[in-house]
Formats: C-alpha cells, sequence, structure tokens
C-alpha cells in the first residue's frame, strides 16, 4: 500500500492541505495570522493540529513546535462510535454520523480558535469499511468544513509507531507495539537500527486485523461476558495474528524484549492496576507492568460485573461494554508474544501525525540551520 494522500481543513473558503502552509489572505474566516506563518518559516512558529477519527473516538491535538518536540496547546477527545453497528450492516448509521459532526464541530473550532496554520486531519477504519464512508467524508466536507482524509492500513501502522515509538526500550533489539482500535487493529515489530539517528526504532513488519473492540464486540457481546465468550473471542483474534506472526518468527529477540501498547484497553488496564480514583494520564503514560501485573488487571476486569465496569473512573459507561473485548485482543497478542514487561503508552496517532509535520518542515527538534552567506 502506498503512502497516504493530501488531507487537511476548510474554513470560510479557504483550504489546508497535507503539504502546504494556508495563506493569511485565504479568506475573511481564515483564521492564520501573518505572524504565525513567519513563526513556521523561522524553525520555531507555527501552530499545527492533528485530528484522529476512528472507529469509536474522535481526536484532536493541537500543538507549537520546541527545541525538544512539541507543546501541547489544546486537545479534544470524544467517543463518537462512528462504527456502531457498521460490522452487521457495513454502514454507518445516521445517528452516529449525527454524533460525530457534533464532534468535528468541536475540533473545527478548537482549530480555529487556536490559529492553526498547519493541519492533517484523517479518519481510519470505519470509514474506510463502510459502504457510505466516502459520502459521509463529503459532508463533513460541506457541512463541517474539514477534509477528512481516508488513509490505508500501512499509513495508520506507521504513523502509530511514529507516535508511540519513543517509549520503546532503546537497549531492546526488538518490540511488539500495538493499538487496539475500535474496527481495526494494528501490530507493529519495531526492530532497533543501529544505523538510524540516535538509534531510532524502525518498523520491520505490520500488520492491520480488521477487528477492533466495537466490531468484536458486536460480534461476541460485550456486556455480559461470559469465559466460554471472552475464549472465543481470544481465539477469534489468535488466528487473525496467525500470518503476521509466520512473517516475524525469525526476527530476533533478547531478554529486553517487550511489548508496547497504545488503546484505551491498556490505559484501563494501567488504571486499574494503580487503583486510580479517576483516570490520570500523567501516571499512566509511559508505565511498565509486569506478566503477573497484567494478568492480575485483566482477571479483576473480567470479574467485575458490567455495572461495576461503567461505574469505575477510569473505564465509564461509554466503555463498560468495550473493554473486555480489548483484553481478548491483548490477551491473544500476549500468547503469541510472551514478555515479561508490557509498556503503556497514552499517545498514538495523533503524536505520530504532528511528528511527521513538523519533520517534513523541518521545525522544533528538526529545526535546519539557516545557511550563512
Amino acid at each position: 500500500m502506498g503512502a497516504a494522500g493530501q488531507g487537511g481543513g476548510r474554513w470560510g473558503g479557504s483550504r489546508l492541505s497535507q503539504v502546504s502552509t494556508w495563506g493569511p489572505g485565504s479568506g475573511f474566516h481564515a483564521p492564520f495570522s501573518a505572524e504565525g506563518l513567519a513563526g513556521a518559516r523561522n524553525g520555531w512558529g507555527g501552530t499545527y493540529a492533528a485530528l484522529d477519527l476512528g472507529t469509536n473516538n474522535c481526536r484532536l491535538l493541537v500543538a507549537r513546535p520546541t527545541s525538544q518536540g512539541f507543546r501541547v496547546i489544546d486537545a479534544f477527545s470524544r467517543i463518537v462510535r462512528l462504527g456502531e453497528g457498521l460490522s452487521l450492516t457495513g454502514r454507518l448509521s445516521e445517528a452516529a454520523i449525527a454524533r460525530t459532526l457534533e464532534a468535528l464541530k468541536v475540533c473545527r473550532d478548537k482549530m480555529a480558535a487556536r490559529g492553526v496554520t498547519r493541519a492533517r486531519t484523517i479518519a481510519t477504519e470505519a470509514c474506510r469499511a463502510a459502504a457510505n464512508g466516502q459520502d459521509f467524508v463529503d459532508e463533513v466536507r460541506e457541512r463541517i468544513g474539514i477534509e477528512l482524509e481516508i488513509v490505508d492500513r500501512e499509513t495508520e501502522a506507521h504513523l502509530a509507531a511514529a507516535g508511540v515509538g519513543d517509549l520503546a526500550d532503546k537497549d531492546a533489539r526488538s518490540t511488539v507495539m500495538f493499538d487496539i482500535g475500535g474496527g481495526s487493529s494494528e501490530i507493529i515489530w519495531l526492530g532497533f537500527d543501529p544505523r538510524a539517528p540516535q538509534g531510532a526504532n524502525r518498523v520491520k513488519s505490520w500488520e492491520s486485523l480488521r477487528l477492533g473492540v466495537v466490531s468484536l464486540a458486536e460480534t461476541f457481546g460485550g456486556v455480559d461476558v461470559s469465559d466460554e465468550a471472552f475464549n472465543a473471542m481470544t481465539a477469534h483474534v489468535s488466528e487473525a495474528l496467525a500470518p503476521f506472526v509466520a512473517r516475524v518468527a525469525d526476527e530476533a529477540r533478547c531478554d529486553r524484549f517487550h511489548l508496547l501498547g497504545t488503546s484505551g484497553t491498556v490505559t484501563t488496564i494501567a488504571g486499574v492496576h494503580l487503583n486510580l480514583p479517576r483516570y490520570d494520564r500523567r501516571a499512566v503514560d509511559g508505565l511498565w507492568l509486569g506478566r503477573a501485573e497484567v494478568d492480575a488487571a485483566i482477571a479483576r476486569l473480567r470479574a467485575m460485573s458490567y455495572a461495576e465496569r461503567a461505574a469505575n473512573a477510569c473505564i465509564g459507561h461509554e466503555r463498560a461494554d468495550l473493554v473486555l473485548a480489548g483484553c481478548a485482543i491483548l490477551e491473544a497478542i500476549r500468547r503469541h508474544f510472551p514478555a515479561e514487561r508490557l509498556r503503556i503508552a497514552d499517545r498514538g496517532l495523533r503524536e505520530g501525525i504532528l511528528s511527521h509535520m513538523m519533520r517534513a518542515d523541518g521545525v522544533g527538534p528538526h529545526r535546519r540551520p539557516r545557511e550563512r552567506w
């Protein structure tokens, strides 16, 4: 699969593409200033936005580049369940579309208010798979003014790796990274490349499974999940993983080999393990869990009733019927790739998008030195 196509957003007749910066005079309502554009050109300024519309969530990050990376100045996340019922009907429902449009309005207004000078706005599995996915994208463009880019699975996997890979143990020869989504799940073999700058990780192999917590819960059930149903989900995912497992069978591992996960599933497991009274990203992002700790957290979740899961501050009623499907996906991954450690990431596609744009523009830590004449 090739790289993703051009994408961006639009306000007041102005257009932002994936590879260019908006001009300040492109429309009366264009929320961009000449000062912001000048800042982007000198290597430090500019305001960037990354929007990730998935099967379950709509997420936005707005950030400015710094010498160390970027500083988030605004964020938004809402569970919209765009893919609700998709596995059964093959289409995005009117109710799901309406919820998503409302969330995208919030994203549009935040980008306008923050004076975004560069953006990438992507849609993933729900829009890829739905018969009316392109119709939805057209509706978003016409009604909201955001031009969604439906990315292919390879692009999604590489963006996830760009957003999360920094958390891999730099002394490990290889790491299995995964992103459990609503409609698809990406699994990636990261190999250490001694030739890469600063010991960067690289994607050596990847697979995008056409299953996620929403589709799995709709197929096997998510409210009252018996041991039989949980085991059936795990076996189903394990079978889907088999081609990837075969491809990486000869890849080298060492005693520091570990798993690296990003998703609501793994952050929930971390929150349950820590007994957080409310979810705290600062306590979760980068957390290391041992094999027994993961086992114990999953066992606690499986022992909870639906009502208990809904009442848990790290789960809530919006994800109470999805979290066990996520645990089944994680269990299948752990069975194929036994590891003593799992690192939790509360970061992902949006961070990968921001990093890619800033690297392409040569800003922040990728700032290009000015030529001397």
